[in-house]
């Protein structure tokens, strides 16, 4: 049995994954849950973890993977964790085609910087597999993460971003985000009137502001793929 807040957390965890393909931040559950201080996170994710709904993966700061669901939040179309581990595949023909097995391979179309914008992306590097359930309905592609900007979003530097494409994104979304037309961005996108910020996931980083003409969106974070 799990205790409201235990639960209440479960359940924030579970929807943030499901939207953004990664965990909210620890600040994140605080303000959700209408605590005071870290700690009492802390404590609900220990507990979580020990009666086996979550694990916190090794020597990754903030990155939670969720293991099971209680009954009382499982959905008709089943769990499954949007957080997967494996070694990148060799290089094969970029088209994205369905697999036997359920899962689909997707173009990894180079680097996006998690960091200082760099070139935008235009080629095929290699291909990589992903569960069917990950991608959903629409046009998907892959980027390989260079730099640590959203490390408190638990994106590290090395990871695999599954991105649907999309040119439009809510208040909050991660976002590959085209800046003037040649420097390409994984960013949480917030839009205030004819401004929009690109939010990094790391006190280190500060937001950078632009006018709304000169963000393009890209593509919307649904999965993360993590090589050990």
């Amino acid at each position: 049995m799990l205790t409201k807040k235990q639960l209440d957390l479960l359940e924030f965890i579970h929807k943030r994954v499901q939207r953004d393909g990664v965990p909210p931040s620890f600040d994140e559950m605080k303000e959700a849950l209408d605590l005071r201080s870290k700690s009492g996170i802390h404590r609900l994710i220990t507990a979580l973890e020990e009666r086996g709904f979550i694990r916190r993966l090794a020597h990754r700061a903030r990155a939670l993977e969720i293991v099971k669901l209680p009954d009382s939040m499982q959905d008709s179309k089943g769990f499954t964790p949007r957080v997967i581990d494996g070694d990148k595949p060799d290089k094969t023909p970029a088209q994205a085609l369905p697999l036997a097995t359920g899962s689909v391979e997707l173009p990894v179309m180079g680097r996006i910087a998690a960091g200082v914008p760099i070139a935008a992306i235009s080629e095929v590097s290699h291909n990589v597999h992903v569960p069917q359930a990950m991608v959903g309905q629409g046009d998907h592609y892959a980027l390989e993460v260079k730099g640590d900007s959203m490390i408190d979003a638990g994106i590290n530097d090395g990871d695999v971003v599954v991105i649907r494409e999309t040119g439009v994104a809510d208040n909050g979304d991660i976002v590959v985000a085209l800046v003037e037309g040649h420097e390409a961005t994984l960013k949480r996108f917030r839009r205030n009137g004819n401004a929009i910020a690109l939010e990094a996931a790391n006190p280190a980083y500060e937001t950078r502001l632009f006018r709304d003409d000169q963000v393009k969106v890209q593509g919307r974070l649904v999965g993360l793929i993590r090589t050990y």
